[in-house]
Parts: structure tokens; C-alpha cells; sequence
């Protein structure tokens, strides 16, 4: 059954738009002719789930799979989620709003350490237990399956255990169409909970912890026969096209299309895990790429797309796809972003692909302050090759350059930290143009934390020294000018790496934290909350000697001493591919600098991965780069306006007004309107409302500008963008405008509103007749009005009222439908809703409740 979604998205709720699950590209399928229902949920808030190029891609690929349904949940927000509480109402799937204890299958994406408090809150707001012990009694038509996947539960699953059924290891894109039939089969054939997850056990890839056990030297172990000793990493091939998807209404923190162009990196960081965790490296055809971000720039109205990649400068045919795309929309003022690129092979080509008409930052991440260092952890960036990556951006026109640097590495020394600073100093002198300011750069300073799977997963870190180097660090700073520097907080440092090469034993002090309060614990807002729980839970389970080792560093790999690296770890019954004795030989060279090529370009370094249960790199040679189609700016001559009104009714009233115009410039785009757009560093285009309308408010009569670069057929441009819009944006009149007329916003003089008012009692219509005949003869009712900068000022309303009376369809007493015609302005002189409100008390002497509002008309001054 339905939650009553109207009833809980009131325009109080922050960003309600967002839970609304009717976005472009949102799939709705018929409930009962699905045979298995899932549910897949990025386990943070709707800004952060809803652009997570994963999530999407399996949410499509779900829905591609006949007889089988794929809906989608999110962290709601602490207003939404107080509010569920309040009202007992469970969490809810967007699409379908049907509560989540409906569905067959419900997948969380771990890709955090601290991820599992913000799954525990969802699982309580759904009123699901927390634990398969708890759960595992219940068939899954009681009770769905709960499993994770993701790069965390795929790397240590064990700190998690106690909560999920199952975890999916790997790339998802075969393995949960695997997982889908075996769930059908077992649900036709009426198996138990336990007989169905055995039978999800033999598929390579899924993890079911509760048949596996703790040794007492740590390792896991199978607790029955019949399930495999090791669980595979699964390994898929990319498919970009299935990336093209879902278009929010709000916007999200990648509110762009993401296009992978290259799956796995095969540089062998040695701290980097998804380096490791993603072998073998695997190229998607520029053929692909290229059809996959032009159908889908069509498909979706972005202005901007992403090419994703753990390393996209890898992408040897990046420069090549980069221009033929650039070519292909050069009239579509679309920009380009690259979020991983490689500072050794930044070139000119690149350089000129990245951006558009809106030149964006650039980021690179040399990771550590000198060679030696930079040698030790496998970076394989020499200093000519940053120095010509730098200097070749800064000759291409950027001022401003981001770096990633880390602190805490294994072999790390003062000097190292402080090559930090030299680095900065020396790039800043070598990059000098005269006319030109000075290279700037931001830094963010991140702690290093070892990772499981990697060569140092056997180190260990010192909170203690990273708040030391911390301090050594900023004072070099201070004498650094064209700089500034960001911190990681060293506690999220610190949970992360506890938690992260923790097992079992942590699920009690999950569970404890977030009854705690923890939750969204790697935001800087929640980190107070989350710190202080985390640290009580620690110590309430007796581990906190455990996190006090933290502080001063356990066992460092360059110290000596003696460390059993053959001694199990949580971690060794998942086979990524990459052998430990590879992990414990790299380590050694590490300890001597000795930097391993990377073996998609050069020889096989014998890792192990490759092979047939993982597949080889695939390597696609770089294609010949087309001849640039000139630098064009987007088109800026304003030949025609066409002047439109709409409705904004239904669950659109619960758009902000800045939503509404990014629906408006994405319906052009697809609709491939011809729209003309402004001038300046950052061009936009020329669409603009009359009036913005209060969030929860319906209206029958608002009015959008269009302005043109060339002239279009008025009834045409409405029926293209009718098919573009949301029912509940109706489309009523299209008609041209001269240009030399003002503007809406500029022609706006006034307001129609139909308002909808409760009275504590009931009244006749004669005495309401006789109180509006009262208000029109008065002359003067004063009102003190709180302007933006906050002063106050006291004004006439009754000046503001321009016409008032009741609705002909007056149906319900004692509510009272009202219609006024009121001065509105965009110099800030309006008669509000709740301005009239005011009036009506003053001379009924009641005390009355604003209930519905609908705006009906504007109206613009004519010339």
C-alpha cells in the first residue's frame, strides 16, 4: 500500500521535490505483474544517492530485466525522518511509495567505512530489524533480503556483517541480474529464508556471512560444506549506455551526465584501494562513449557531462573523444568535466577539451611532497612530469590549480611533510608570465589511512602525528602567498581506518553508535555528534585500548620490528584476484623505493588478477584526434520572444523556484529550441519568469520568457515543449513579444490569488459580504514590514488591495474562499497571501487560518 506522500511533503519539509521519485527518466512499473520487487538505496540524502553513477546504472539495467522491478530509497533528510517518526510512518521507495518492508530485495551501496550508521537509520525508519539473526525466522515475503555491495562491503565485509543477508562483491552489472532469477526461482518454489540464501551462496560474488564464522586467530571460515571457502570479486564489462537516466529536479552534487569511459587503474598506487579492488583496467569503445554522451545529452537537457574514470587520462582516446564530442555540440554551450586526471599527462589536447565556454578548475593529485616519497608509495609522477603539468595548464589559461597531497604515508619523514610546502613554492617560481598574477593554488591535505587489499594494509598510523604535521604544515603555509589549504579533520581519520580493518567484533559498536546518534558522520556538520558517539561506543565494548593505538601508531612497516604479515586478516576470504604474497612482495619494494611500472602499458607485474575468472586489461589504442571545429560561443543575438503561460499544479507545487527554471532550460534542450543566451564568463540562458512562486503554492497563471537566436513557430515551440514538461507543468498560450517591450519581470504590476481561509466559526455570507464592503471603504490599515537587511518599516496594505470578493464556488463553511487582485512588483512591493490575511482579521475581528493558495494571474502593464 501507498504512503500518503501529500500528507507528509508539505512545504515546511526542506527540498521536498526530492522525494517525489517522478523525475525524467524514472521508471514505473506495474507492481503485480513484477515476480521479484527491489529496492536499491545510496544510503545518504537524494543530492548525494541520486548522481551516483552506480546507482543509476543498476537501477536501469534492473529495470531492463523482464518480470522484475527496481525502485529506489534514500537517508531522507533529519526533518522528514523526525516527521516519519512523529506520524509512524515507515521510509517509503520514491517510485512506487510503497513502505520498503514490500519489496523482495533491498540493496544499500556501502561505499564508505562510516556508510553503516546512515543504513541502520533506514532500516529503523522502515521498521525493519537490524540484524539477520533478528530477521532470519521470516520468509522474504515478510521480511525482504537486506544486502550490501559496493567498494567497502566488497573489501572488508566483516565490521558489517551482523546486518546484511548477503553481500553482492564486485561489479553488480551481471551480478545482480544472477541474483533476481535465483530469488524468482526460490520464491516459485517456496524456499525458506535460509534454503534461499544457500542457494544465493553458490552464485560467484554473493557473501552470505551468517555460514561463515570467526576463527580465533581472526580468519573467517565456512561454518557448513556446501558453500565455497573464498567469495570471488565479480568483474563486468562497462556499459555507458545505461548511464542515461534519471534528470532530478533539484540539484544534486554531480548534476551533470557521468559517462564511464574506463573500468579498473592499473597504476599500483600502493595506498590506493579502488586501484586495487578494480583490476584489470577495461577501455569502453570511443564508439560507445561517444553515442552514449550524445544520446544522452539529448535524452537528458544537461548542460554539462563527466567522463568518469579512476584515472582518465589513462583513456588514451580521451583527447580524441573529447573533440569529436566538442565538435558534435559546439552550438550547445555544454561543458566538459574530468574529475581524475593524471598531472603527467595533461597536455595541450586535453587542456583544450576540458571546459567549454565555462573554463572549470583542475585538479591533480601528486599525493606526496617529494620524489622519494612519491617513489615509495608507487606514484609514478617525477618531477619534470608534475612541473610540465602544471605549467602547461597555467600557459592554457587557468589561474587556479587544486592538489591532493596526503600525510602519514608509510616512510613519511618531517622533510617529506615539508616538501609539501617546497613543492608549492617551487612550482609558483617556475610558472611565471609576465602581464599574468601569479599561479594560486588550493590544497586539501588528506590523513592517510591503510585500506585492506592494498600493500599497506599491514601499517599503521598515528592520529597523534598527523595533528603534529598538521601544525607543521600550516606554519609553513602562513609564509605562502597564493595559497590556501584545507585539512581532513584527523577523528574522521580515525574512525574511518578503526572501523575500515576492523571484523566482527565491531558490529555491536556500529549498532551502538548509531543508537548513539551517529549518522552522516562524514560531514563536517554531523562530525561533533558523530565523533562523540563513536568514541562512547568504542569504549562501552571494551575496545577502546584498541583506538588508543591509533593515537601513538601500532606497528609502522618502516620501523622494523617484527609484524607476522602472514597472520590472517578479516579480509582474506575475499578473493580480489590480487594475491597476498603480490600485497607482501610489494610491500617490500616498497620499502625500497623501487617503483613498479604500470603494467597496462608496460609488462605484467604479476599481481595475479588477470586470468578467467577476471578477465586481461583492455587497452584501446588511441584514435586519430579530428581537426577542431573552431572555439564557438554560444549564440548570443536575440532575434524573437515568445511569451508563455503555465500552471504549476499537483506534486509540482513543490518545486523551488530555482528547480523550475532548471526544468524549464533542460525541457529547451531537449526540445532543441534555438534559445539565445547571455554574455559574460559564465552564459546562461535567456529564460526568465515573471515572478517566483512561493514553494506549496499552485498556480494557473504564471509566465515564462523565451528569447530566441533565430525565429520559431509559437504553436510549435508549445506542443515541443508540452512533450518535454511534466503534466502538472500545463502549457495554456505561446505568443511572440516584441523584444523592444519590457521584460515580464520588469511588466509585472499585479497579482490574482485565490485563497482558501479558515474562521473558527461559522459565518453568514451577508456579514462576509458586509466585512469586504468594510475593507474597501477603509482607507488606511497599517502594517510593519521586516525588509531583507532586516530593518522595519510600516506601510499601507490597504493601498496594496486592488480588488476582493468571494469565490462564486463558495461550497464549505466555515472556510471561505476568497479571490483579491493585489499589487505585485519585483521592486519588493507586494500584497502577500498572508497580507490579506491580515486585512480580513482586522475587520471580521477574527482570528482566522490561511489554507490553500492559488495564484491565478498576473498581470503586466501594457504599453
Amino acid at each position: 500500500m501507498a504512503v500518503p506522500i501529500t500528507e507528509l511533503l508539505t512545504p515546511e519539509i526542506l527540498k521536498p521535490a526530492r522525494y517525489l521519485g517522478n523525475e525524467r527518466g524514472a521508471v514505473h512499473k506495474p507492481w503485480e505483474a513484477a515476480t521479484v520487487r527491489w529496492v536499491l538505496s545510496y544510503p545518504e540524502i537524494y543530492e548525494v544517492g541520486a548522481s551516483n553513477l552506480g546507482h543509476i546504472i543498476l537501477y536501469n539495467i534492473l529495470n531492463a530485466v523482464p518480470e522484475q522491478l527496481c525502485d529506489r530509497a534514500y537517508l531522507p533528510a533529519a526533518d522528514l525522518a523526525a516527521k516519519l517518526r512523529a506520524t509512524q510512518t515507515p521510509l517509503f521507495a520514491v517510485e512506487s511509495r510503497r513502505p520498503l518492508r514490500e519489496f523482495d530485495l533491498i540493496g544499500f551501496s556501502l561505499s564508505y567505512e562510516l556508510g553503516a550508521t546512515n543504513i541502520l537509520e533506514m532500516l529503523d525508519l522502515a521498521g525493519l530489524p537490524l540484524t539477520w539473526r533478528e530477521r532470519q525466522q521470516a520468509s522474504i515475503t515478510e521480511i525482504p533480503l537486506i544486502f550490501a555491495g559496493g567498494q567497502t562491503a566488497t573489501s572488508n565485509p566483516e565490521p558489517y556483517a551482523d546486518f546484511f543477508d548477503f553481500f553482492a562483491l564486485g561489479d553488480g552489472e551481471e551480478l545482480l541480474p544472477e541474483i533476481g532469477l535465483v530469488v524468482a526461482e526460490g520464491k516459485r518454489a517456496g524456499l525458506s529464508r535460509q534454503d534461499l540464501l544457500l542457494d544465493l551462496a553458490q552464485v560467484p560474488g554473493v557473501y552470505v556471512p551468517q555460514f561463515y564464522d570467526r576463527q580465533g586467530d581472526g580468519s573467517v571460515k565456512p561454518n557448513r560444506p556446501d558453500v565455497p571457502e573464498r567469495i570471488l570479486r565479480r568483474v563486468a564489462t562497462p556499459m555507458p549506455h545505461y548511464a542515461i537516466g534519471l534528470v532530478p529536479y533539484v540539484a544534486t552534487v554531480h548534476d551533470r551526465l557521468t559517462v564511464e569511459i574506463r573500468r579498473g587503474c592499473t597504476r599500483g598506487c600502493r595506498f590506493c584501494q579502488p586501484g586495487m579492488l578494480t583490476r584489470p583496467a577495461r577501455d569502453v569503445a570511443p564508439d560507445e562513449v561517444i553515442a552514449a554522451i550524445e544520446t544522452g545529452m539529448r535524452a537528458t537537457g544537461f548542460n554539462e557531462f563527466s567522463l568518469l574514470s579512476l584515472s582518465c587520462s589513462d583513456y588514451l582516446a580521451l583527447p580524441a573523444v573529447g573533440v569529436e564530442i566538442k565538435n558534435r555540440l559546439q552550438h550547445e554551450n555544454i561543458s566538459l568535466s574530468l574529475p581524475s586526471q593524471r598531472v603527467d599527462r595533461f597536455d595541450e589536447n586535453i587542456a583544450h577539451i576540458v571546459g567549454g565556454t565555462r573554463q572549470g578548475g583542475l585538479t591533480f593529485a601528486p599525493e606526496a611532497g617529494t620524489q622519494r616519497l612519491r617513489d615509495i608509495i608507487n606514484k609514478g609522477l617525477t618531477n619534470e612530469e608534475l612541473l610540465r603539468g602544471i605549467k602547461t595548464a597555467y600557459e592554457q589559461g587557468w589561474d587556479k590549480i587544486k592538489l591532493y597531497f596526503m600525510i602519514g604515508l608509510p616512510g613519511e619523514t618531517d622533510a617529506d611533510v615539508l616538501g609539501i610546502a617546497e613543492t608549492i613554492r617551487w612550482l609558483r617560481r617556475e610558472c611565471r608570465i609576465k602581464g599574468r598574477k601569479p599561479l594560486s593554488f588550493n590544497l586539501t591535505i588528506s590523513n592517510f589511512t591503510p585500506k585492506p587489499h592494498t600493500p599497506f594494509q599491514w601499517h599503521a598510523v598515528s592520529t597523534a602525528e598527523f595533528l603534529r604535521k598538521q601544525e607543521l604544515l600550516k606554519a609553513e603555509f602562513r609564509t605562502i602567498k597564493g595559497l590556501k589549504a584545507n585539512f581532513t579533520d584527523v577523528r574522521i581519520s580515525a574512525m574511518e581506518d578503526f572501523v575500515g580493518r576492523g571484523d566482527r567484533q565491531l558490529g555491536p559498536v556500529i549498532r551502538r553508535a548509531w543508537e548513539l546518534g551517529a549518522r552522516e558522520d562524514s560531514w563536517w556538520e554531523s562530525l561533533d555528534r558523530a565523533y562523540a558517539a563513536w568514541t562512547q561506543a568504542i569504549q562501552e565494548a571494551g575496545l577502546d585500548w584498541k583506538y588508543r593505538q591509533l593515537q601513538a601508531g601500532e606497528w609502522n612497516v618502516f620501523s622494523g620490528g617484527s609484524h607476522n604479515l602472514d597472520a590472517p586478516l578479516p579480509w582474506d576470504h575475499i578473493d580480489t584476484g590480487i594475491s597476498k604474497a603480490w600485497l607482501k612482495e610489494d610491500l617490500r619494494r616498497a620499502l625500497e623505493a623501487v617503483v613498479v611500472p604500470d603494467c597496462s602499458f608496460e609488462g605484467c607485474s604479476h599481481c595475479g588478477v588477470c586470468g578467467i575468472d577476471f578477465g586481461h586489461n583492455v587497452v584501446v589504442p588511441p584514435p586519430p584526434i579530428p581537426p577542431i571545429q573552431g572555439q564557438p560561443q554560444p549564440p548570443q543575438e536575440r532575434v524573437q520572444r515568445l511569451r508563455l503561460t503555465f500552471g504549476k499544479t499537483g506534486e509540482m507545487t513543490l518545486l523551488s523556484h530555482l528547480d523550475l527554471l532548471r526544468l524549464f532550460e533542460r525541457a529547451v534542450r531537449r526540445a532543441q529550441l534555438p534559445i539565445a543566451f547571455t554574455g559574460g564568463f559564465h552564459p546562461s540562458p535567456r529564460i526568465s519568469t515573471a515572478s517566483a512562486l512561493p514553494l506549496g503554492v499552485t498556480s494557473y497563471g504564471e509566465i515564462v520568457d523565451l528569447e530566441f537566436y533565430r525565429e520559431v513557430d509559437p504553436p510549435t515551440v508549445l506542443e515541443q515543449l508540452r512533450q518535454q514538461l511534466p503534466a502538472e507543468i500545463p502549457l495554456y498560450t505561446c505568443e511572440v513579444v516584441p523584444l523592444t517591450e519590457p521584460a515580464a519581470s520588469e511588466a509585472l504590476r499585479a497579482a490574482t490569488y485565490e485563497l482558501l481561509i479558515h474562521a473558527p466559526e461559522s459565518v453568514e455570507r451577508e456579514t462576509w459580504e458586509h466585512w469586504l464592503e468594510t475593507l474597501r471603504a477603509t482607507p488606511e490599515i497599517l502594517y510593519e514590514l521586516t525588509t531583507k537587511s532586516g530593518k522595519t518599516q510600516v506601510v499601507n496594505l490597504r493601498d496594496r488591495l486592488l480588488e476582493i470578493h468571494l469565490s462564486e464556488h463558495q461550497d464549505q463553511w466555515p472556510a471561505l474562499k476568497v479571490i483579491y487582485t493585489g499589487v505585485y512588483r519585483n521592486n519588493g512591493t507586494f500584497l502577500r497571501p498572508e497580507h490579506v490575511l491580515y486585512l480580513l482579521e482586522k475587520v471580521s475581528g477574527l482570528a482566522l487560518e490561511l489554507g490553500a493558495i492559488a495564484r491565478q494571474k498576473l498581470h503586466l502593464e501594457t504599453s
